[in-house]
């Protein structure tokens, strides 16, 4: 690979889900390109251990990325200790396996809680604290072609695109670019944890990225050289969408 630049140096970096799989990928990916990182995850030892891994770079923040309370705590850290905030990228995300008949309300909304409810609080949070800033939104193919037993999943993600869509028009893009990246299968405990792949009865499809591929796209959309992209969706998939 060639030599990283330098796009993200003095820049404030907020990931969420960031203990492992694409949201690691993308904050060792900024701060392998100077940015300054906030490592934030519920799961407090991986969260700790990703921000030593990184280094006097990154502090971490172990936050339910649904709790206004815990975010909005997360987002003073950040800001008490850099003073402002760059980039927030939203890839926490949780998925349930069942039909929607039984899917209980409380698993409707702690999905909903997690992958949606947490865009919302971030932005709510970060965007007072942003001036030329870039908040990318981790989606999904699932939000364009999904599959049977995955749909509190697939609707959070296609609101996530919605809401990137409407959330421009409230700010000039001079001032906050918001845009997601659509993975496709991706090689994280996120997919090979799904039962349905563990049983045979869903078949990964297609090429399976790493999540550095992902976090490349992320890092693209979050720097200077895409100033003029914005409320749009990059999916970056291998081509899956082509051969559903």
């Amino acid at each position: 690979m060639a030599e990283m630049g330098r796009r993200f140096e003095g820049k404030v970096c907020i990931v969420t889900g960031a203990a492992s799989g694409i949201g690691l990928a993308t904050a060792k990916r900024f701060a392998e390109e100077g940015g300054n990182v906030a490592i934030v995850d519920l799961n407090e030892h991986g969260a700790k251990e990703a921000a030593d891994d990184i280094g006097e770079q990154a502090i971490y923040a172990q936050t339910d990325v649904s709790n206004p309370e815990q975010v909005k705590r997360a987002v003073q850290e950040v800001v008490n200790k850099w003073g402002k905030v760059d980039v927030l990228v939203n890839d926490a995300a949780m998925m349930t396996f069942d039909q929607l008949t039984d899917v209980t309300p409380e698993e409707w909304d702690k999905v909903l809680a997690v992958n949606l409810r947490s865009v919302y609080l971030f932005c709510h949070e970060c965007i007072p604290h942003m001036d030329h800033g870039a908040i990318v939104n981790i989606s999904s193919v699932h939000a364009h072609e999904t599959t049977a037993n995955v749909v509190p999943y697939a609707a959070s993600k296609g609101g996530i695109e919605a809401m990137v869509r409407a959330l421009t028009q409230e700010h000039p893009i001079e001032k906050l670019r918001i845009n997601c990246v659509a993975p496709g299968a991706v090689d994280t405990p996120m997919l090979w944890n799904n039962p349905n792949v563990k049983s045979g009865r869903e078949k990964v499809q297609g090429a399976i990225g790493k999540p550095e591929d992902i976090a490349a796209a992320v890092a693209f959309l979050a720097s200077d050289e895409a100033r003029f992209v914005n409320g749009t969706t990059l999916v970056v998939d291998g081509g899956r969408l082509d051969v559903l």
